[in-house]
C-alpha cells in the first residue's frame, strides 16, 4: 500500500466504500518501499473497529454471536456472496493462495471467515459448497439480511441489493476489502486491526500475515 494511503486510512478507510478485486518466519519484505511506516502493506487502523455480538450461522449449522467466533490470533474476513460474477472469486483465490503460502505452524493460527451478503440465495450447504472450491478449512456465516447489514456496518462494510440482471438474477452492491481481526482481551471484544483493498496481491498478504504472526504489536494502533 502506497505511504500516503497509510495514516489516510484514519479517515479515508473509515468510508470503505473499496472494491476489493484480491514458509515460517518473517516474510523478509520490511525493506520493501511499498511498505507503509508500520511495516505492512495493509492499513493498520488508528481507531479499531469492534466486532459485535450478532448472532450469524456456520456452515456446520451453529448460531454463535459473532463476536465469538475469533479465537485464532488473526482471522482474514470478506464480506461477499456465491454469485458474484468476478471479485469475490478473485478475492476468495486470493485468499487461498495467501493461506498456501504459510507454513502448517502459520496456517494453524489463522481463520478465513466469508460472510454472505446474499443471504437470500447463500444458504449454509451453497456456502459450504462454494468455499470448497477454494479451501475446505474456510468457513461461511449466513443469517438474516438485518443482521447481515448490521454487521458490515461494524466492520465499515456497505451491502446493498444492485440492479437486476436480465437473467432474472440480480447483484449485491458491497464494500470489498480483507479485513483483519484479531481476539479481544481483558474482557475486551475481537476488534479489526488491519485493512487491505483491491489489488494486494496474495504475496503481500502472506507477508504481512507472516509478519503480524511473528510480531503481533504490528497490528497495534499508533
Amino acid at each position: 500500500m502506497p505511504e500516503r494511503l497509510r495514516r489516510a486510512a484514519g479517515a479515508a478507510v473509515l468510508a470503505l466504500v473499496l472494491p476489493l478485486a484480491a514458509c515460517g518466519g518473517s516474510s523478509g519484505a520490511a525493506d520493501d518501499p511499498a511498505r507503509a511506516d508500520d511495516g505492512l502493506y495493509g492499513a493498520v487502523l488508528d481507531q479499531p473497529y469492534t466486532v459485535p455480538s450478532i448472532p450469524l450461522e456456520d456452515t456446520a449449522g451453529r448460531t454463535e454471536p459473532l463476536s465469538a467466533r475469533f479465537d485464532k490470533p488473526l482471522t482474514l474476513v470478506f464480506f461477499g456472496y456465491t454469485h458474484c460474477p468476478d471479485i469475490c472469486i478473485a478475492v476468495m483465490s486470493d485468499l487461498a493462495s495467501t493461506m498456501a503460502r504459510l507454513s502448517e505452524k502459520q496456517a494453524q493460527q489463522v481463520r478465513v471467515l466469508f460472510v454472505t451478503t446474499d443471504p437470500a440465495r447463500d444458504d449454509t450447504a451453497t456456502l459450504r459448497a462454494y468455499l470448497d472450491r477454494f479451501d475446505p478449512s474456510f468457513e461461511g456465516l449466513t443469517g438474516p439480511l438485518p443482521d447481515l447489514v448490521r454487521a458490515g456496518d461494524a466492520f465499515h462494510v456497505a451491502i446493498e441489493t444492485g440492479k437486476r440482471l436480465p437473467t432474472g438474477g440480480y447483484e449485491v452492491t458491497h464494500s470489498t476489502p480483507v479485513l483483519g481481526v484479531v481476539p479481544g482481551s481483558s474482557g475486551d471484544r475481537a476488534s479489526v486491526r488491519v485493512v487491505w483493498t483491491e489489488g494486494t496481491s496474495a504475496a503481500k498478504l502472506a507477508a504481512d500475515v507472516q509478519d503480524a504472526l511473528a510480531d503481533p504489536d504490528l497490528l497495534e494502533p499508533a
